[in-house]
């Protein structure tokens, strides 16, 4: 048995020595989870699971201090009190309970991980709280998988063995009196100070999350990355998903609107003629409404109106162009709707909800494995919004930000680089990438508080709303992004796909409306091909991925909440989610859904100020736009809470 004289610094040794058991414990059942499913990580190498096991100390760290931070605080704690018998035996008990119950989840997930392909999130409480067989269940658990149970209880053994062996000894020549309260402070302070940046797992802009495990390795191996504590934890105060049945079953609603695809050859003429692999860039601009886009909005009522895009006023001409909806009011939302087909139909974001850490795919993990170098640029400070880690567990294999830009003359002081240097700095490095290419871009300038570079001050009009001058800053800066482009040997085979993030505040009338605050851009352009004109039906930001798939003739299954816009036969819809309250836009048509009925029905192109509410009515449009929204909902709630959001995971 090691005793400590408690009376002097070195009590901080058994502090240090505690914790580290408790690390090495949660690191090792690591080891466990791998072994016992090993057929599941069928190309993990040995140099592979090494890094995976350097860059899972960071999470296990974190899961300790959060676990332990009452342990902590007890033994650090600069009062003579805090070294009595009574006090010691006291966080001695706390810590072994505290540690038995993280343990337990990282010891269940290596059978549960069979069943969910996920570490065990906060969600298991609902589970545990309204589960009526689990009196018989967890026995059966135990009886089942027994010899996990007895690995569960030998890490226990230890843990209580060898904090056993480390004890305070009183000492009567150094009593707890003479303890210097210099260092006793000095140790209180530095302690918690490393103990609240492991927590946060460092110094970085935000603390770390499920998606940061993405950082370290693909999606498929995330969960060797990440621990059960950890994820729990994180997860504890998220809402989940409760499964819904709308339908008997969700074959039902999948046959009303599909969201598994798979393109067997379409027969749209403007499809035919491509058998090579084109390339394929999407600009994502921050904050373009459709309101700031003069070809827009002139119509017969405001034939006049010249907006704030000129440039792409232009394009728009030369281009297919739809009327566009956002399936979210946030940058965080949106992300994942254009790239992965996942709209935000829950209180939180995905990239940050209890299910960041499910299996998804996403136009990079699908195209890479066609060949497609894959990359994602944003001028943001590296970690802003989860970004790089979202686009890496998405399958994106490089990421360039503010600090692979690396010229901080062009930082704006606020947000990142730039957009005019940005998008300039994104046209060269494409032209060093090797096709096909699959990019995407997301573009900041016009983000509060909307300032353009001091050049350009006073050369924009900047309209009824603060953002219009920095719309036409970055309109202009995607003219000479075309313009550099345009020289480059890949610009005529490549599909350049522009939309926005999400909409801005509004001045139109029309724009301040529910279904205004969701009407963007959704544009494809390619060089001197048939992609052009303006069509009448809706296209959300979850078609984007199927319709680039669609468009290359990608022939594999895979899930989106979106339909490819070439294909004809309805539905083509938007659908977003909003203070517990569904809105789906269909054909000129809103319609609001609480979870049990309609709340709202409008017929938005003639009341665009929705002054009529025709819900009473029952009409087959409501009805039929009713049974589109429940089928969303219903595969949206199921899929995202039992872990399906790919083929055959």
């Amino acid at each position: 048995m090691f005793f400590i004289n408690r009376s002097s610094s070195l009590h901080y040794i058994v502090l240090f020595a505690k914790l580290a058991v408790a690390l090495a414990l949660i690191s090792t059942s690591r080891y466990l989870f791998y072994m016992f499913n090993v057929e599941m990580f069928p190309d993990i190498t040995a140099g592979h699971l090494l890094w995976i096991t350097i860059a899972g100390l960071r999470f296990d760290l974190a899961a300790l201090l959060m676990v332990n931070g009452v342990f902590i605080l007890m033994n650090i704690l600069p009062f003579a009190f805090s070294r009595n018998n009574a006090y010691q035996k006291t966080g001695n008990i706390i810590f072994i309970v505290t540690n038995a119950i993280a343990l337990l989840p990282n010891f269940a997930d290596i059978i549960y991980y069979r069943f969910t392909l996920k570490r065990t999130t906060g969600d298991i409480f609902d589970y545990l709280f309204v589960n009526n067989d689990l009196g018989t269940q967890f026995p059966q658990f135990i009886k089942d998988f027994w010899y996990i149970f007895v690995l569960y209880i030998f890490a226990i053994v230890i843990l209580i063995y060898i904090t056993r062996r480390f004890k305070l000894q009183a000492n009567k020549k150094h009593n707890s009196a003479k303890f210097s309260a210099v260092l006793a402070w000095a140790g209180f302070i530095l302690i918690s100070a490393f103990t609240l940046i492991g927590i946060r797992g460092g110094l970085q802009l935000k603390p770390i999350s499920l998606i940061t495990a993405g950082n370290y390795t693909q999606a498929a191996t995330v969960p060797l990355v990440l621990n059960s504590p950890f994820t729990i934890i994180k997860t504890i105060n998220q809402q989940s998903l409760s499964k819904v049945h709308y339908f008997v079953n969700d074959a039902d609603a999948e046959a009303l609107y599909p969201v598994v695809h798979q393109f067997t050859g379409s027969t749209n003429s403007l499809l035919s003629g491509y058998d090579e692999k084109p390339n394929v860039v999407i600009l994502i601009l921050e904050s373009f409404s459709q309101e700031h886009i003069g070809a827009l909005n002139r119509n017969a009522r405001s034939p006049e109106y010249s907006g704030f895009t000129p440039f792409m006023d232009s394009l728009i001409g030369q281009s297919m162009v739809f009327n566009g909806v956002a399936n979210g009011k946030r940058s965080i939302e949106g992300i994942p709707a254009i790239l992965s087909g996942l709209p935000t139909l829950m209180n939180q974001d995905f990239i940050t909800s209890v299910y960041a850490g499910n299996r998804f795919n996403s136009l990079a993990s699908l195209l890479k494995p066609a060949g497609y170098s894959t990359s994602f640029y944003h001028g943001g400070s590296n970690g802003t919004m989860g970004f790089d880690a979202y686009t890496r567990s998405a399958g994106f294999a490089q990421y360039y930000g503010r600090t692979e830009y690396a010229h901080e003359a062009d930082y704006d002081g606020q947000w990142g680089i730039w957009d005019e240097p940005f998008l300039q700095y994104f046209a060269g490095s494409l032209n060093k990438t090797k096709e096909p290419f699959l990019s995407a871009v997301f573009t900041l300038s016009s983000h509060h508080p909307y300032q353009v570079p001091w050049a350009y001050k006073g050369k924009f009009r900047k309209g009824n709303l603060e953002i219009q001058q920095s719309i036409m800053y970055t309109d202009l800066a995607l003219r000479r992004f075309f313009a550099t482009a345009s020289k480059m040997p890949w610009f005529d085979k490549t599909l350049f796909v522009l939309t926005a993030d999400h909409t801005s505040e509004a001045w139109l009338p029309r724009y301040r409306t529910r279904p205004g605050r969701y009407e963007i851009p959704v544009i494809f352009y390619r060089h001197n091909s048939p992609l052009k004109g303006a069509q009448t039906f809706t296209a959300q930001q979850t078609d984007i991925m199927p319709s680039v798939l669609d468009y290359l003739h990608y022939s594999k299954s895979f899930i989106a909440f979106g339909q490819s816009v070439f294909e004809t036969r309805p539905p083509h819809l938007g659908i977003s989610f909003l203070n517990n309250s569904w809105q789906v836009i269909m054909d000129g048509y809103t319609l609001e859904w609480d979870g049990n009925k309609t709340t709202g029905f409008y017929y938005y192109l003639s009341d665009s100020l929705l002054n009529r509410n025709m819900a009473a009515g029952h009409s087959p449009r409501q009805v039929m736009m009713e049974q589109y929204v429940k089928s969303i909902i219903q595969q949206y709630n199921n899929r995202m809470s039992g872990n399906q959001l790919t083929v055959n995971p």
